[in-house]
């Protein structure tokens, strides 16, 4: 019973708050108006494709969400913090404590096997060793690459590449995945594979994530998309 009391229910802050976001460039003296003024809000465990054809400003966009770089108007603000003018060490403690990358090709380290490159962000984090070779397995493992753990890059597919990467991607437990064409490298049906996957393993996570992608297909596979056109969202 609540003795006749209206229910409130709880005000839920979105994960990410773009504000009026602006990037220009100069290229051969002239000024290019990449982003004119973007704003939006992802909520908390939402999956949001950002689509929009090559050239279109999507990576410029996951780069200031990702705080990877400066030179931008607006406000940004991750997991309530306002970001856009933290210093740069600042800007990395929120990077470590609340997002994932996942980009186009998978970066990974080719020293390092499967588990040692899901390994070392968590090591880098502060996690007990054990337990973040545990974790690397976990995600591997859910991921069909339980056979694959002592595998160096060089060692595995295209796909299997890529599914190394979003399991580091999410080895720290982001509230947030920004993802950057993730399947843009591979064919249709390891495409289909590998993003399946990553949403699955995003939703289980309980993460929130943007992808970015310029398939329709894809896209729509997801809790909402939003278009990027002419600097905006639409």
């Amino acid at each position: 019973m609540n003795d006749g009391q209206p229910i409130v229910a709880p005000i839920v802050a979105p994960i990410v708050a773009l504000r009026d976001l602006k990037r220009s460039f100069e290229q051969g003296g002239q000024r290019i108006d990449v982003l004119r003024g973007v704003n939006l809000d992802i909520m908390p465990g939402e999956i949001v494709a950002l689509l929009g054809p090559s050239g279109s400003g999507k990576s410029t966009m996951l780069q200031a969400v990702g705080l990877l770089e400066g030179g931008f108007e607006g406000s940004i603000a991750i997991a309530g913090e306002q970001a856009e003018k933290l210093a740069s060490d600042q800007r990395t403690r929120i990077r470590r404590e609340h997002l994932g990358f996942v980009y186009q090709f998978h970066h990974l380290l080719p020293d390092f096997n499967a588990t040692e490159n899901v390994v070392m962000p968590q090591m880098v984090a502060g996690t007990e060793k054990s337990a973040a070779h545990e974790r690397a397995e976990s995600l591997l493992a859910s991921l069909g690459l339980g056979h694959r753990l002592t595998h160096r890059p060089s060692q595995l597919s295209g796909g299997e590449q890529q599914r190394v990467a979003v399991a580091r991607a999410l080895a720290n437990r982001p509230t947030l995945v920004l993802a950057d064409e993730p399947t843009g490298n591979l064919d249709e049906n390891t495409a289909d594979t590998v993003l399946s996957q990553l949403l699955e393993l995003v939703r289980g996570e309980g993460s929130a994530a943007l992808i970015a992608t310029h398939n329709e297909r894809l896209a729509a596979r997801m809790d909402r998309v939003v278009r990027l056109h002419d600097g905006v969202l639409a």
